[in-house]
């Protein structure tokens, strides 16, 4: 059986098991199988150019002040974060989202921030308490960037 498919499966069987407490710290509900949100957040349709925009923007995501993208030519990419060259090769769009929306339900003790989560967060900033970092259409147009790094 496929690792997906088993992942279903023991979803349909122990719906604990699939993260649905991590559901409570989210902006909006997701359902997580396995290792994945397969659903776009809020059912958007993410946008390959926009998501560039997010992954290079100060004022969003900034992802290349840790990680680094052989496509882009841009000064000072980061190296705190693995290489996300052919990203788009090794993890599918649910994967990726997921990594994107809560990196750290998956790792707990990754420096990646988790930028889809209201809750259960350290160091943030009045202003900022009960919002995402990346709303649900950020989130969408930063997937459909990194589906797009193939090699």
């Amino acid at each position: 059986m496929k690792p997906a498919a088993a992942a279903a499966l023991l979803c349909l069987l122990v719906p604990s098991a699939c993260n649905q407490a991590s559901n409570d710290r989210l902006a909006s509900p997701v359902t997580i199988v396995g290792d994945a949100v397969p659903a776009p957040l809020e059912g958007r349709q993410g946008d390959a150019q926009r998501g560039q925009q997010v992954f290079t923007s100060r004022d969003s995501g900034h992802c290349l002040l840790c990680h680094q993208l052989a496509s882009l030519d841009a000064e000072f990419q980061g190296n705190v974060g693995p290489p996300l060259t052919g990203i788009g090769a090794r993890l599918d769009a649910g994967q990726i989202r997921y990594r994107i929306i809560d990196a750290q339900t998956i790792w707990p003790d990754t420096m990646m921030p988790s930028y889809y989560r209201t809750d259960g967060l350290r160091q943030v900033g009045e202003a900022y308490k009960g919002a995402p970092a990346l709303n649900a259409q950020e989130v969408e147009d930063l997937v459909a960037f990194l589906e797009t790094q193939t090699d």
